[in-house]
This record gives C-alpha cells, sequence and structure tokens, in this order.
C-alpha cells in the first residue's frame, strides 16, 4: 500500500534544500503527502550531508531521531552521507533503506513499495543531472533551479566531488523549460544554482559557459528576477558581469567564496586562484555594479594557517568589497586531503578567529546597508510574516533583507518601496502597492 504521509528532514547546502523539493514534488505525484515535522508520519527521510564529520554524525542523529518519533514509520536515509558511506549508514539504528544521490526512482520505490535496502551507484560514473524538477519550495517566494552538479576540483577540505560525482551540467533547453515551468507556478524570482555553478556547460557538446546560459535565459523575458548562486573568484568573468550590468532582470548580487585570503593557505586549499587575482576580480564587480551585494565564504583555522597567515586573511576582508560574510570554523572531514595535513590549530583558536572574521563581516553588512537609506527599491516580498513581530518581510535585488508593514495582499508581489536603515543596519521599508 502506498505510503500517504512522508516528512523529509534536510540538512546541508542549497543543492540539498533543491533535491528535497524535487522528491517532494514526485511522492506527492504517486499520491503521497508530504507532512511536517512533528507530524505523524508513515515514512521519513532523511536527506543527509556529509560536508564534515559533524554533519555525517548529525545526519545519523536525525535518522535515530526519526525511528523514536514514529516507530512503525518506514526511515530512510538519502543524500550526501548515503552516498559516501552507505554501508556505515545502513548500520544507524532503525534504518530501512539507504539510497542515493540522485537515485530519484529508487527513492520513490522506497517509500511507495517493496525495495532494495541500499541502492548507491558510482557518483563518478554519472554524466546527466538526475534530480530536477522541483516547482513547489515550501513557503518560499523564490524558486531555486539546479542547472549543474558534481564537481572536478577537489579542494583538499571537500568530500562533495565522491559524493556527488562529475561534474555535469543541464542542457540548456531543459533549463529553458525549468524556468518556464517556474514562472508558470508563480516563481517572480528564479537562483540558479548547482555543486559547482561555475562549472556550468564544461560538459556539453558544444561546450557552453554561465554567461551564455545566463544570457539566454535573459533574452527571453521569461523571469522578472534572475538571481546566480556561489561562483568562485577565478569563475567570475568581465563578460558574465558585463553582463549582470546590462540585462535588468539580473539581480546585482554575487557570491564568491574566498576560503582565505592568504596564498599559502589557499595553495594547502587546492583552490585555482591566489589573492591577486581574487582581489582583481572583486574589484571589478565593484567597478563595473556599483550597488551589488558581494558575499563570500571564509574558513577560519584551516590547518596551516598560522598567526600572520589568518592577519593576511582578514586584512584582505577589510580591504574587500565584500557586503556579508558566511564564516566557517574548521571542522575535519574524514577522507579528504586535509584531514591528513599537519598544523591543526586548537579549536579555541579557530573559535577565536572565526568571532573575529564574524564581526568584520557585521561591520560591511550594516555599512553596505547605510548605503541606501533613503533609497528607493524594488522588493520581493515573502510568503510569510516574521512569526515574532507580524512584518513583512523580502529582498531588494541587491539581496538587502527588508521588514515592512503592509496587508497579506503584498505577499509574493513585487513592490517599489523607500528604505530606511536603521541602528546596526536593520533595514524596513515604506511601500505602495
Amino acid at each position: 500500500m502506498t505510503a500517504r504521509r512522508v516528512h523529509i528532514a534536510t540538512l546541508g547546502c542549497k543543492v540539498n534544500a533543491y533535491d528535497t523539493a524535487t522528491i517532494a514534488d514526485r511522492l506527492r505525484a504517486v499520491g503521497c503527502d508530504i507532512v511536517a515535522a512533528g507530524a505523524p508520519a508513515d515514512v521519513v527521510i532523511v536527506n543527509s550531508c556529509t560536508v564534515t564529520d559533524a554533519a555525517d554524525a548529525e545526519s545519523r542523529r536525525l535518522a535515530r531521531r526519526a525511528r523514536r518519533a514514529n516507530p512503525a514509520a518506514r526511515v530512510i536515509l538519502t543524500g550526501c552521507y548515503a552516498q559516501t558511506k552507505p554501508a556505515e549508514a545502513a548500520a544507524v539504528d532503525g534504518v530501512d533503506h539507504v539510497i542515493g544521490v540522485n537515485r530519484l526512482d529508487a527513492l520513490v520505490a522506497a517509500v511507495t513499495a517493496s525495495a532494495e535496502r541500499i541502492v548507491v551507484g558510482d557518483s563518478r560514473r554519472e554524466r546527466h543531472v538526475g534530480t530536477f524538477g522541483a516547482r513547489t519550495f515550501g513557503a518560499q517566494t523564490r524558486a531555486f533551479l539546479k542547472v549543474q552538479e558534481g564537481c572536478d576540483l577537489f579542494c583538499t577540505f571537500c568530500i562533495i566531488p565522491l559524493a556527488r560525482g562529475a561534474s555535469r551540467s543541464l542542457p540548456p533547453r531543459a533549463v529553458l523549460a525549468e524556468v518556464e515551468g517556474l514562472v508558470r507556478a508563480g516563481f517572480e524570482e528564479i537562483v540558479l544554482t548547482g555543486v559547482h555553478l561555475g562549472g556550468y556547460g564544461h560538459d556539453l557538446v558544444p561546450r557552453v559557459d554561465l554567461a551564455w546560459l545566463v544570457e539566454a535565459i535573459a533574452e527571453q523575458g521569461l523571469v522578472p528576477r534572475l538571481r546566480l548562486s556561489s561562483i568562485d573568484p577565478h569563475e567570475v568573468t568581465e563578460p558574465l558581469v558585463r553582463l549582470m550590468r546590462r540585462e535588468p532582470s539580473l539581480c546585482p548580487h554575487l557570491h564568491v567564496p574566498l576560503q582565505a585570503g592568504d596564498d599559502g593557505v589557499l595553495r594547502r586549499m587546492r583552490r585555482r586562484y591566489d589573492a591577486a587575482l581574487a582581489r582583481e576580480r572583486l574589484a571589478m564587480i565593484r567597478d563595473l555594479l556599483p550597488d551589488a551585494a558581494i558575499g563570500t565564504d571564509v574558513i577560519a583555522g584551516f590547518p596551516g594557517e598560522d598567526e600572520a597567515a589568518f592577519a593576511r586573511t582578514l586584512a584582505f576582508v577589510e580591504e574587500s568589497p565584500f557586503t556579508y560574510l558566511h564564516v566557517f570554523p574548521y571542522s575535519v572531514r574524514t577522507g579528504t586531503t586535509a584531514a591528513k595535513l599537519d598544523g591543526r590549530n586548537p579549536p579555541a583558536t579557530i573559535a577565536a578567529r572565526a568571532r573575529r572574521l564574524r564581526v568584520a563581516g557585521e561591520r560591511k553588512r550594516a555599512a553596505f546597508a547605510r548605503r541606501f537609506d533613503g533609497a528607493d527599491a524594488e522588493v520581493l516580498v515573502e510568503t510569510t510574516r516574521d512569526p515574532r513581530t507580524g512584518d513583512l518581510r523580502g529582498y531588494t535585488r541587491n539581496y538587502l533583507r527588508v521588514r515592512l508593514a503592509g496587508p497579506d495582499a503584498w505577499r509574493g508581489r513585487r513592490l517599489c518601496a523607500r528604505l530606511g536603515v536603521g541602528d546596526g543596519g536593520r533595514v524596513t521599508a515604506v511601500a505602495s502597492a
């Protein structure tokens, strides 16, 4: 008998969140109800993460908790932890099935019928994007579209090339069809995402690149707002940035993961750029897109990062046109090259460096927001209100988080608003319908 109630618990990145949305839509299509956390469930799916050893542990914890909360339910582990350590995942108390990445048909079978206990393939042999087509993203106003899967870079701290496989791209016609479908579903902003988005199109014949894809979407005039997710510094090209300046549908926002501002640390990470190249690309973005949001990721306390190296990273951050930071204290991932490197920093040192980076990031976020005090901006209002204040909330095109008072009729709409910036860079808006 087909299971009617399915809860999906998701760990990890935006790609995992997109995969969860795709899984949910497929299960609805075969008659399942997707239920919230805490509701009775016949099946619980844990879409796991494996980016660190701590993520593995959290994936196991969620699976065990699912069994305790739903003793009679079927518990399924999928995602990156299931892909990289299937035997270990299957040994977790209470787990009924382990389904690897991009095994959507096998996952549906595990939910609705009998299936093998472990279904995991060789991700490095995959040549197609197997999980796409999501049309529902919970209460989110923005839609995500995974146009690329896998990675070939093999940074020393990252296990994802083994979990997600080789870099491969959704063909352009399929991308455009997905964009059309999301617009028909009512979304006014689409975020292009991927495991290695900057590698889009390199595997296709004929070979294309991300700028080519973005221009093809923009020329169709299908969606009012198109946003890009993370792109490595060496893949932020001048043609791409000039395209963002020229095309009104492209949101002036780039997330450029630096990871470190010290060349020695970057080499130990096996990144494909040095600090000088990153500095040059960031300067180009700010020159061509003066009002753009520029975000970054930084790892604090990577093995071999001494005080001098950290000082260079902190100085790079302070001097660069970043407008927000995502700071990650280094955490060991067994099976990566970084896990074997010498020069391991004590946890207290890692935590202290992360705090200093976060303070710098908060200063930059507030300073960027203050630039737009009194400015007019387009705000895409989210479909849910702030649970604490009851305010509406949304994002400007350049990724300022905004709160505003207004009627429910504004939810899910794009509005012209006058911005006001208060203490700590908190942005409010006064909008008209």
